[in-house]
C-alpha cells in the first residue's frame, strides 16, 4: 500500500559534527571563517575555465565532475552520494551490532538485525533459488475462476505486490481530518506509461530490452521456452493495454483533475467485474462505503480487460508481479537479471552496488525508523534539533515578509497565505513520537520472507487508520533521510536532521553564505515553496481542495508560472525536452527557495560587512552554495529516465534555471546581455 502522498525534494547531508555546529548554536555568523582554498569546496570545485555567464552550474562544479567520474556501480554521483556515503557506515555500525547481538525477540535491535542478515546472507538465498515463491505460485497456480483470480489479487495487495492496480490510504484531499482509500492507476512495471508507446530512440530500446527481461524472468521461474514466451507476450498485451489508459506525468500532478470521491454503488457500476467488497475483503481492509478514484478511466480500462482477457493471461501477469517484487531478495541469477534491466539499461550503471549497501538500503526502505531511533541517539543531539528550528523559523520569517509585500497579490488573497504560511507544520531532525512495531516478526528463515513480512505490516498500519482521527504525529521519512517533503493535506514540512547535511568542511569554517544556500534555500525555502506552488496553493490552511485564491490572482499566478514551465520547456537533453509543466512544482520551488534563502541571508552579518572569503564576495558564496547542493552529474541513461520519469528537472538545470531569473545574481556575477545564462527582464520569472 501506499505511504503518504509527498511533494518531495532531494536535499542535503552534513557529517555529524557539522550537524552539530549548525544547529547547536544561534543563527548569526560564524566568527572569522578562515577555510583555505584549497579545502574551500566553492573554490575547490570551481572550473575557472568556464564563465559564469555561460554555464554557472559548469563554473561552480566543473572541477569536481572532472575529477570524480562516476563509479561503475552507479548512475550518478554528487553530493547526495558524497553524503550517503557517512550515513551508511553509521547505519552499517547499527546494524551489525544488532545482528551480532542475538537480543531479545520482539525488540528493535532483534528486528534490525535479523533483517540485515538475512539481505546480506547471499548464501541462504542461492540455496533456496525461488523456493520463497512457492506459495504464491502456487495460489496463482490454484485459480480456476475470475473469482478465485479476484482474491489472490487482494490478498497480493496485502502481502506488497501491487497487482493491476494502486491502493493506498491518504487524508481526503478535500477533508483533511478524514483518511480514505484511494485507488490509483498502477499494474505496469516500466517506471512510466510512456516507455509503452513513445517511439524515440532511447524508448524503442528499453521497451524491447524489456520484453527481455520478462522473458528471462519466466525462465528463471522454470518455465520452458515455449512457456515463458507465451508468458511475456500475456505480460506484455495486458500492461500496454493499462498503460494506454494511464495518466501522464503532467496530468497526475492535478489534484483536481485526480480527485472523484465515489460510493461503493458508484465504483461498481464503474467496475463492473470488479467485486470490490470481495477485494477489500480479501485484503483485510474493513469495507468502504467511499473511496477516491484518481483515474476513473484507467478502471474502466482495467475492468473491460478483465472481462475479456483469458484467465492463463492474468495468471502470467500475477506470476511477473510476484518475481519482480521479490527478485532482490532471491537468488544471485534473479537479483542480477533484475538490476541488468533496472540498473543497466534504465540507469546506465554498469556493476551492482557491494550486497552491504543494498542492504542497508533495504533495511532502511524496510525498517528505517527503527534503525532512525538508534542513529538519533548515537548522531543527532537535541541542540541540534533546536538549530534546524531556528533556521526554519528564519527562513519562514522571510517568506513572511515577502508575501508582505507581494505586488501581484490582492490584499485578500495575501491575507488567506499569510494565515496558511503561519499554520504551517514544522517537523525537524527527528520524531517527538515514534511507530509502534511490536507487531512485525522477523526472522532468519529468508529474506523474502522478512520482505513480505514487511510489506503485510505497512500494509496493515496504513489500513489501521481507516475510521480514526489523522494522526499528524508521523513522519514519512526517516531521520537519516537525505531528503525533506511538504505533505499538502496536513499543511506541513517534514525536515530530516540528514537533510542538512554537508561533507568535508570542519564545522568551525562554515559560513553563513553556504549555510543559508545550501541548507536554507535548497531545503527549507524550498518545501515550505511547496505549499504555494502550482500544486500546492490549491489546497487551504486546513490542508483542503479548495479555491481559496481571488480568481485575478489565480490568473496573475498561472502566467507567472507559465514563463517557467516555457523557459524549462526550452532546455533539450539527449534530444529531449525538459518537461516544463511535469517539473513546474519543483522549479517554483526551486526558484522561491533561492530567493528565500538569500533574503534570510541578508540579514546575517556576514553579508552586512560584505567581506570577501577566498575572494568571493557573500553574494557570490551564497549562489555557489547553493550550486554545491546540486553538485554531480548523471549517465545518460539516466538522464533519459528522469525526463521520462520525474518532476525534478536535472540537476544542473536545477542551478542554472532558478538563477537566470534572480537579478541579484546577474549583480554578483556581472551576467551580461549575450551570455548564455542571461535572461531578458520581460521573460525573466519572479512569483514569491
Amino acid at each position: 500500500m501506499a505511504l503518504a502522498r509527498l511533494v518531495t525534494t532531494c536535499r542535503r547531508l552534513v557529517s555529524p559534527a557539522l550537524a552539530a555546529l549548525l544547529l547547536g548554536a544561534a543563527v548569526p555568523a560564524l566568527a572569522d571563517p578562515t577555510l583555505p582554498p584549497s579545502l574551500d569546496p566553492l573554490v575547490k570545485d570551481m572550473d575557472p575555465s568556464v564563465k559564469p555567464g555561460t554555464d554557472f552550474f559548469q563554473y561552480a562544479c566543473g572541477r569536481w565532475i572532472a575529477e570524480n567520474p562516476i563509479p561503475a556501480s552507479e548512475s550518478r554521483w554528487g553530493i547526495a552520494n558524497l553524503v550517503n556515503e557517512e550515513t551508511y557506515l553509521q547505519r552499517l555500525t547499527i546494524c551489525q551490532e544488532a545482528a551480532r547481538t542475538r537480543a531479545m525477540a520482539g525488540s528493535n535491535a532483534q528486528k534490525i538485525g535479523d533483517f540485515w542478515t538475512m539481505a546480506m546472507d547471499s548464501v541462504t538465498a542461492d540455496r533456496l533459488g525461488a523456493r520463497p515463491l512457492s506459495s504464491y505460485l502456487q495460489q496463482i497456480g490454484d485459480v480456476h475462476t475470475r473469482t478465485e483470480l479476484l482474491s489472490v489479487v487482494g490478498a497480493f495487495q496485502a502481502q506488497g505486490f501491487d497487482p493491476y492496480y494502486s491502493v493506498a490510504v491518504w487524508q481526503d484531499e478535500r477533508n483533511s481530518e478524514r483518511y480514505l482509500v484511494h485507488l490509483l492507476q498502477g499494474g505496469i512495471r516500466m517506471p512510466d506509461r510512456d516507455y509503452y508507446f513513445a517511439n524515440d530512440a532511447n524508448s524503442k530500446r528499453v521497451r524491447a530490452e524489456y520484453g527481455k527481461h520478462v522473458l528471462a524472468m519466466f525462465k528463471l521461474l522454470g518455465e520452458d521456452s515455449a512457456t515463458a514466451a507465451t508468458s511475456t507476450a500475456s505480460v506484455l498485451k495486458i500492461e500496454t493495454a493499462l498503460a494506454a489508459r494511464s495518466r501522464t506525468l503532467e496530468q497526475r500532478r492535478d489534484p483536481w483533475a485526480n480527485y472523484h470521491k465515489m460510493s461503493l454503488a458508484e465504483l461498481s457500476k464503474l467496475t463492473p467485474t470488479l467485486d470490490w467488497k470481495a477485494q477489500f475483503a480479501a485484503m483485510g481492509v474493513p469495507v468502504q462505503d467511499t473511496v477516491i478514484v484518481g483515474q476513473p478511466e484507467f478502471y474502466r480500462q482495467l475492468d473491460s480487460c478483465l472481462s475479456i482477457t483469458r484467465l492463463s493471461e492474468w495468471q502470467a501477469e500475477l506470476r511477473w508481479n510476484v518475481v519482480t517484487a521479490l527478485a532482490p531478495t532471491l537468488s544471485r541469477p534473479f537479483d542480477q537479471e533484475n538490476f541488468r534491466f533496472y540498473g543497466t539499461v534504465l540507469s546506465g550503471a554498469k556493476a551492482q552496488r557491494p550486497r552491504w549497501k543494498r542492504s542497508l538500503d533495504a533495511t532502511e526502505g524496510a525498517i528505517g525508523e527503527l534503525v532512525g531511533q538508534e542513529w538519533v541517539k548515537r548522531y543527532c543531539s537535541p541542540a541540534t534539533k533546536a538549530r534546524y528550528e531556528r533556521l526554519t523559523e528564519d527562513i519562514l520569517a522571510a517568506y513572511r515578509s515577502r508575501l508582505q509585500t507581494l505586488p501581484w497579490m490582492s490584499e485578500e488573497t495575501k491575507a488567506r497565505a499569510l494565515d496558511k504560511l503561519a499554520r504551517v507544520g514544522r517537523k525537524v531532525a527527528y520524531p517527538d513520537r515514534w511507530r509502534d512495531y511490536s507487531a512485525l516478526q522477523l526472522g532468519r528463515v529468508s529474506y523474502a520472507a522478512n520482505r513480505v513480512a514487511v510489506n503485510e505490516w505497512w500494509f496493515r498500519h496504513e489500513a489501521s487508520k481507516l475510521g480514526k482521527p489523522v494522526d499528524r504525529t508521523l513522519w514519512d521519512m526517516t531521520p537519516q533521510t537525505y531528503n525533506a517533503y511538504y505533505d499538502g493535506s496536513k499543511v506541513e514540512m517534514v525536515l530530516p536532521a540528514a537533510a542538512f547535511m554537508l561533507p568535508g568542511i570542519p564545522d568551525s569554517l562554515v559560513d553563513d553564505a553556504v549555510l543559508y544556500s545550501y541548507a536554507g534555500g535548497s531545503t527549507i525555502g524550498h518545501e515550505i515553496t511547496h505549499g504555494f506552488d502550482d500544486e500546492g496553493r490549491q489546497f487551504d490552511a486546513n490542508g483542503n481542495l479548495n479555491p481559496w485564491w481571488n480568481p485575478e490572482d489565480s490568473v496573475r499566478f498561472t502566467q507567472r508560472a507559465q514563463k517557467l514551465v516555457e523557459q524549462f520547456n526550452a532546455y533539450v537533453i539527449g534530444g529531449k525536452h525538459v518537461r516544463g509543466q511535469a517539473t513546474l512544482g519543483e522549479n517554483i520551488a526551486d526558484l522561491g527557495g533561492v530567493v528565500l534563502g538569500f533574503e534570510a541571508f541578508k540579514r546575517t552579518e556576514q553579508y552586512k560587512k560584505g567581506e570577501k572569503i577566498n575572494g568571493l564576495t557573500p553574494e557570490q558564496r551564497y549562489f555557489l552554495g547553493y550550486a554545491l547542493s546540486w553538485l554531480g552529474q548523471r549517465r545518460p541513461e539516466s538522464l533519459q529516465n528522469q525526463i521520462m520519469t520525474d518532476v525534478h528537472a536535472p540537476q544542473f538545470l536545477r542551478v542554472n534555471g532558478p538563477l537566470a531569473n534572480i537579478p541579484e545574481f546577474y549583480q554578483a556575477f556581472g551576467i551580461q546581455p549575450g551570455e548564455a545564462m542571461y535572461r531578458p527582464d520581460d521573460v525573466r520569472v519572479t512569483i514569491w
